[in-house]
């Protein structure tokens, strides 16, 4: 089941589990579309997979599995993508 992180690793902009603005890798790197297309050309820095739109999670689901609450951030996204 997908994590659904709460937030862009690269700018740290807040991406709820409803947004669709929220794209993801195969290892669940979560970015928002901004970075995903203009920094990182949607390519995961981390892993070099593709990046892609995130799904969103039915509500009765998401009460029921959650969406992540654990922040992951990464300052040097720009610079590693550059």
């Amino acid at each position: 089941m997908l994590e659904l992180r709460p937030n862009c690793e690269c700018c740290d902009r807040d991406l709820p589990p409803e947004t669709r603005e929220a794209v993801i890798c195969t290892f669940e790197c979560t970015f928002c579309a901004d970075c995903a297309r203009e920094v990182l050309g949607g390519i995961c820095p981390n892993c070099g997979g593709e990046l892609v739109r995130r799904p969103i999670r039915p509500t009765a689901a998401l009460a029921r599995n959650p969406a992540s609450t654990t922040r992951v951030f990464n300052p040097d996204c720009r610079r590693a993508a550059g």
